[in-house]
């Protein structure tokens, strides 16, 4: 499933700067993940899914990473089913619909209302009540700088 990723952009304006915890531009996608903190169920599913190697990969890449929390919020049992090794066509599948290739800060894309994953399907982008908002979750925290892209952080896991 190692294939190069390419599509259209995403990402938007959120609330706040990144917290300097999360912003090492020196460091790549993966170890400014587990370095947060704050993403140990993604870092977790990105490592049983064997996508670590793509994702310390040159990129660049656009990753709308969820919380431990957001992962909590699912229904009860769906993040161990989704680690199961029977599932992992499935688990591939939702976590590259949470990637888009190239590196996009917020204020680049103004005028997008929508773009491709890596995963192949198309997310929704929109702003209400002044949130950005991906297919649904609400971006929290943006612009966090990776060596090979940025992690754009959400409230929500978002599924294709």
């Amino acid at each position: 499933m190692k294939k190069l990723l390419s599509a259209a952009l995403v990402a938007f304006l959120a609330l706040g700067s990144a917290p300097s915890a999360l912003a090492q531009a020196d460091k790549d996608i993966v170890d400014v993940a587990v370095e947060a903190g704050a993403f140990n169920t993604l870092v977790a599913a990105v490592k049983a899914a064997g996508l670590v190697d793509v994702l310390k990969g040159e990129g660049p890449f656009t990753v709308f990473a969820p919380t431990d929390e957001a992962f909590a919020a699912l229904p009860e049992g769906t993040v161990e089913n989704l680690l199961k090794p029977e599932n992992l066509d499935q688990l591939v599948a939702v976590l590259t619909y949470h990637v888009v290739p190239g590196k996009v800060m917020a204020a680049d894309v103004v005028n997008l209302t929508e773009a491709t994953t890596v995963q192949g399907s198309t997310i929704e982008i929109n702003v209400k009540e002044g949130m950005v908002m991906i297919d649904g979750a609400h971006v929290v925290t943006a612009d966090v700088p990776a060596s090979n892209g940025v992690i754009h952080v959400i409230d929500k896991v978002i599924l294709p």
